[in-house]
């Protein structure tokens, strides 16, 4: 049975065309304020009831429950704060007011402000990362956010310019589409890398015991060095297309900016695929994490604390090819010592494509390196 939207309703949040029109031709007549990229996103996954049930960005009584017990105050589960942030000089507008979010100059949305408060950055850094060095993605990211943030629920007005159209499934089409397909259980599996053969296997463990999987692959801001979200999404392609049965596999892509907050971040992903529809979700080794700053099974752990969440975590060991079993294993079924493992490692293999070797047959299906090395350039530059 596909699992219901978390909190119980599929949010959507989208102006009607009238409406749309209208706002349009008032936009002059609103308070503006100017978003980034990650704020536009997260919109677009309230709009579309990705982040159900939020109907807009936390006041400030939910940014505190979220922040002092991964609940929001009616006990529901809910582990990263989606916060809309703006500085002093941004705040032409009072509780009550209608605002319009802008991005690059597009309005994107419409907004009632019920809320501006003031919040304490170390404060949100040290609950949701468990750490307030700077040296993290996520504290870096919160540090420099303006000191008010405005709470209130929101209208999608337009959508963000999207090259992957084709690629992108919204929470009601993947609900209808898993019913079509007769999948009762489908398992997730979130991913921002190309498949080597540690991911296949970890998907068909999982998949063993479902009727279907649904492979999301989060696009949004990269650094120098990862691969391109075209690279990713037509390497993925071709791994449905020799190695999985025909319809036993969805792909499509999430617009979501990594927050590398561990544990807190491994519900919170979990949450998002039970909103399209997903009853299981794969959390794998050092899920979300970045550095040292999380234990590798962390993000496993914290799900002992949501028996409510509404969607069954899968937790695997990681997965590494063994010379003595001649085969892909893992440490829960190879009994030999380290010396005869050889572990997946993305870097490992970035680098044999980046110096033109051909990595064995054991990491990389052939056919799935011959797509990544058909792109003249498959990494993002600088």
């Amino acid at each position: 049975m596909v699992s219901k939207p978390h909190g119980g309703r599929l949010v959507r949040k989208l102006s009607s065309e009238k409406t749309k029109e209208r706002i349009l031709d008032e936009k002059d007549e609103y308070p503006k304020v100017q978003i980034r990229e990650g704020i536009a996103v997260d919109l677009e996954n309230i709009a579309h009831g990705v982040y159900s049930p939020l109907e807009g960005f936390l006041r400030e009584e939910e940014f505190q429950s979220v922040l002092d017990t991964m609940r929001l105050p009616n006990d529901l589960p809910w582990s990263i704060p989606i916060v809309l942030d703006v500085s002093e000089k941004d705040l032409n507008f009072s509780v009550d007011d209608t605002i319009l979010l802008f991005y690059k100059d597009i309005p994107i949305a419409e907004m009632h402000v019920d809320d501006i408060y003031k919040y304490n950055k170390k404060e949100f850094a040290q609950k949701v990362f468990k750490t307030t060095d700077i040296n993290h993605p996520g504290v870096a990211k919160v540090m420099n956010m303006g000191d008010y943030l405005i709470g209130g629920e929101i209208y999608l007005l337009n959508e963000l310019p999207n090259p992957f159209e084709k690629y992108t499934l919204r929470p009601i089409e993947t609900r209808i589409l898993f019913k079509e397909r007769k999948f009762e259980t489908i398992v997730a599996f979130q991913t921002r890398n190309v498949p080597h053969l540690g991911h296949e296997y970890l998907q068909k463990s999982a998949l063993t015991f479902v009727d279907g999987l649904f492979i999301n692959p989060v696009l949004g801001k990269k650094k120098k060095g990862d691969y391109k979200d075209e690279v990713i999404l037509k390497a993925y392609e071709t791994l449905f297309k020799h190695y999985y049965p025909k319809d036993s596999a969805v792909l499509a892509t999430v617009r979501y900016e990594m927050r590398y907050a561990g544990p807190r971040e491994a519900v919170h992903h979990a949450i998002m695929r039970k909103n399209f529809g997903c009853t299981h979700f794969i959390v794998g080794r050092d899920h979300a994490g970045v550095g040292n700053y999380y234990g590798p099974y962390e993000a496993q752990e914290i799900f002992k604390n949501f028996p409510d969440l509404g969607i069954t975590p899968m937790f695997f060991k990681e997965f590494f090819y063994c010379k003595k079993c001649k085969g892909i294993v893992n440490e829960r079924i190879c009994p030999h010592p380290m010396e005869d493992r050889e572990y997946f490692s993305g870097t490992k293999i970035r680098n044999m494509i980046v110096n033109g070797e051909i990595p064995p047959e054991y990491f990389m299906r052939k056919e799935v390196y011959e797509t990544i090395m058909s792109f003249e350039n498959p990494f993002v530059d600088g």
